[in-house]
């Protein structure tokens, strides 16, 4: 399920890290770890059993929407304006949690950015929005880039695959498919099928910045044509597509254009 927040500025701090996912990631789990008792609770209440799956095990999200901030490039920053930023962050979790995640989110308060730039803010609103109408094949863009890393036994570092690699598609497939059945311990109806639909386009975020763990994950932005089950396509759409969906990667969102076409039988 995804949810649209908002986040106010409360102070006339105006600099922000361009690598500001890393941020981002580390204030939700923060946020989930300290909920997660209380969410089993929740669900256990409800009729639902005591669930093993941790609130905080598939999420995601989308880059922030704060209009066209000044960029100061030499410096790695945002400058933002404006006092209203907008960001989606989705769960792959059943609607009955609706009413739980907009209250845990909702007036939180917090510092987003490191010790030097960073800008504190307050959530003012939590929305959930409605999912699309899901099928078999669907059509996507990805907002934020997909990861795929291959690491042999010779590689002291991991490789971060393009499509143009005879390994991606597969290895991506797999990755869905394995994070499909440890979550829903359920094997997959039928095979999947990936297909590329538009140029790619190289492009990293610096995961742990500032720590001895610094490192630059490289994923790759493009459009694409997704066969799977219904349940999977749901997946995707609230957990991410790629590796490491909790750091800010595989956000995708509706090409509504093919999708379009094909519903019209082009």
């Amino acid at each position: 399920m995804r949810f649209r927040i908002i986040f106010n500025r409360t102070t006339k701090q105006r600099m922000l890290p361009m690598d500001y996912q890393y941020y981002i990631s580390a204030w939700v789990y923060n946020v989930l770890r300290k909920a997660d008792a209380e969410f089993a609770g929740f669900l256990h209440e409800r009729g639902y059993g005591q669930s093993e799956t941790k609130l905080y095990k598939l999420f995601c999200f989308s880059r922030l929407n704060f209009g066209k901030p000044k960029l100061w490039k030499e410096k790695k920053l945002f400058e933002i304006s404006g006092h209203a930023i907008g960001l989606q962050l989705s769960f792959d979790i059943d609607e009955v949690a609706s009413t739980f995640i907009k209250g845990l989110f909702l007036q939180q308060e917090f510092y987003l950015g490191d010790k030097f730039n960073g800008i504190d803010f307050k959530v003012s609103a939590v929305e959930a929005l409605p999912e699309p109408a899901f099928a078999e094949t669907m059509d996507y863009r990805l907002q934020t880039p997909w990861v795929v890393s291959y690491k042999s036994e010779t590689d002291k570092h991991p490789q971060y695959l393009s499509p143009n690699d005879e390994l991606f598609i597969p290895l991506a497939l797999k990755h869905i498919s394995e994070k499909f059945q440890s979550i829903h311990h359920s094997t997959l109806a039928f095979p999947l099928k990936l297909e590329i639909t538009s140029d790619f386009k190289r492009s990293g975020i610096l995961v742990k910045p500032g720590t001895r763990e610094e490192s630059r994950v490289v994923g790759n932005l493009f459009n694409f044509r997704l066969t799977a089950p219904l349940e999977v396509q749901k997946m995707v759409w609230n957990a991410g597509a790629s590796e490491k969906s909790s750091s800010g990667f595989g956000w995708l969102e509706i090409d509504g254009r093919l999708n379009g076409k094909r519903l019209m039988g082009d």
